[in-house]
């Protein structure tokens, strides 16, 4: 059985502290990998457009998938952000920080953000995909 060691920022000597975020993460434990969640509920209803709103959603649905694995916040590793306008991901950031703040509570994870021209579901202006790693 592998031991647990709870999830710690890398910050290489000499680099600025990124915002929001951590260059690098190293733990120990049993591995979760969750799949790209969007701003749907759990009936695969959108109840908005705005993309705050629908970044909340997938945020909250990414810690359901984490609870029901006996995880928390804490444990995300690695968290992957695709979104289909960046300026709109921009300008909804404070609305964003705020749902992370709530809903996930932790910034020792190491993120990627990037714009792609659509997703999968025509409505799904954010899709975000995460590592965690749990204790045995």
């Amino acid at each position: 059985m592998t031991q647990y060691t709870k999830p710690q920022a890398v910050l290489p000597e000499g680099w600025a502290r990124p915002k929001g975020y951590a260059n690098g993460v190293v733990a120990q434990g049993r591995q979760l990998f969750i799949a790209g969640m969007i701003g749907w509920d759990a009936d695969q209803r959108f109840h908005t457009d705005d993309f705050g709103g629908q970044a909340r959603q997938a945020l909250q649905n990414v810690a359901d998938v984490l609870k029901a694995a006996g995880g928390k916040g804490e444990n995300i590793v690695r968290m992957t952000w695709y979104v289909t306008d960046k300026r709109e991901y921009l300008a909804a950031g404070r609305e964003v920080g705020q749902a992370f703040r709530e809903i996930i509570g932790s910034y020792t994870i190491a993120m990627t953000a990037v714009e792609v021209k659509a997703l999968i579901e025509d409505r799904a202006k954010v899709e975000i995909e995460c590592t965690a790693v749990l204790p045995d």
